[in-house]
């Protein structure tokens, strides 16, 4: 979906497909079919832009076979579908049963990441529309805090470096300016805006920056408008925002309020939990962990990185932080220019849900993804962007 900016200039808006996991080229090609043209028709639009996650294998295919790629692209054109932004964050694995730790592996110390990330990038200046020169990528934010000394510090640093020579390289090859945003979530060396700025402005390259993703921000507890403005004021390129909406909890101390989480906590993915106490920010590395005894001061409110659906916040106690992704949105496209121009909802967690709140059916599923997409929209216009065909 594209919108015109008062400005002028157009702001793209997707979903991301990692909530349709695939290892290979043949599963990706498979979810263009089966969830994201029925997403496409069910909002009446000629044209769906998708955030494609590639695994590892998937994108090796592709880099290695031509003529792979070409048909890659002839589908995403048939199906009336167009790629502007990947989501290079998971490497391989998204769909397994527990995923949790696995996902910040290998992290930007590690040659893999590098090479995929490389991939990811030749692969999406390909995929690009003949009308869009400018692509984005967000990824892992460094590492998982934990085994992350100087000498891998100086090794991602290195890393980081490679990849932003290789992509002037690209642009020189191809015409496409590609950028990567290194996406701050809790629990990571980069677990906040704040967190980096450092490592941003030590590389200073333009084509190196962040992606913000809104579910992350709340978890965190970070301020929509302080957050943005740093990064402005430290001309850190915002590459890309990711829309999304956290588990929020406003009395955890109450017992209705934990059996209401702890429906919650599935083994899949990691949630992890914080709350803002007058000594600063505490959390733990799940939601299970927060909910057992006295891991986590409970006086003031929790937030839970769980993705929730946009448009369907948890029944009551709970809540989500859509206020949080509404101040951020309005911050980043509602301004005389953009601060940046590639918007994609990831709500990924949908079979990770409480059962009872699970699709039953991929004509569910895709019903869920139109209905986050249609209130992105709605939001986008109200902010007085004009929704383009």
């Amino acid at each position: 979906m594209r919108f015109r900016h008062p400005d002028g200039s157009t702001v793209h808006l997707a979903y991301c497909t990692n909530v349709h996991p695939a290892e290979t080229l043949d599963g990706v090609l498979a979810q263009l079919r089966d969830h994201c043209e029925p997403v496409r028709r069910r909002l009446g639009r000629d044209r769906l832009g998708i955030g494609l996650w590639l695994a590892r294998d998937a994108a090796h295919a592709l880099v290695t076979d031509p003529s792979a790629l070409r048909g890659l692209r002839t589908e995403l054109e048939r199906r009336g579908l167009e790629v502007v932004t990947l989501n290079g964050f998971p490497y391989e694995g998204f769909g397994a049963e527990e995923v949790k730790y696995r996902v910040y592996q290998p992290d930007w110390a590690d040659p893999e990441r590098l090479a995929h990330t490389t991939d990811l990038a030749r692969v999406l200046a390909q995929l690009l529309p003949d009308d869009v020169t400018e692509g984005s990528i967000s990824t892992l934010p460094l590492a998982w805090r934990t085994a992350y000394d100087q000498e891998r510090a100086t090794a991602a640093h290195t890393a980081l470096t490679t990849l932003a020579e290789r992509l002037d390289a690209l642009h020189e090859l191809t015409g496409r300016s590609l950028r990567i945003g290194l996406e701050p979530e809790p629990g990571c060396t980069v677990e906040t805006t704040g967190d980096a700025l450092a490592p941003l402005t030590a590389i200073g390259h333009d084509r190196i920056g962040i992606c913000v993703d809104t579910c992350h921000l709340a978890t965190s507890f970070e301020d929509p408008h302080t957050a943005l403005d740093a990064l402005t004021q430290a001309r850190v390129p915002i590459v890309k925002s990711q829309l999304s909406a956290a588990l929020h909890a406003e009395h955890p101390h109450l017992p209705e309020v934990r059996a209401a989480l702890a429906a919650f906590d599935e083994p899949r993915f990691l949630h992890q939990t914080r709350t803002l106490t007058a000594a600063g920010l505490r959390g733990t590395d799940d939601l299970g962990e927060a909910l057992a005894g006295d891991a986590l001061p409970d006086a003031s409110p929790w937030r839970a990185h769980f993705h929730v659906p946009l448009h369907a916040a948890p029944a009551a106690p709970l809540t989500s932080t859509l206020p949080v992704l509404r101040a951020a949105l309005t911050h980043l496209v509602g301004g005389p220019h953009p601060l940046t121009h590639h918007l994609e909802v990831e709500t990924y967690t949908w079979q990770a849900l409480p059962p009872e709140l699970r699709p039953r059916a991929r004509a569910q599923l895709a019903d869920g993804i139109a209905a986050e997409l249609t209130l992105a929209r709605d939001l986008l216009t109200d902010l007085g962007l004009k929704e383009l065909p």
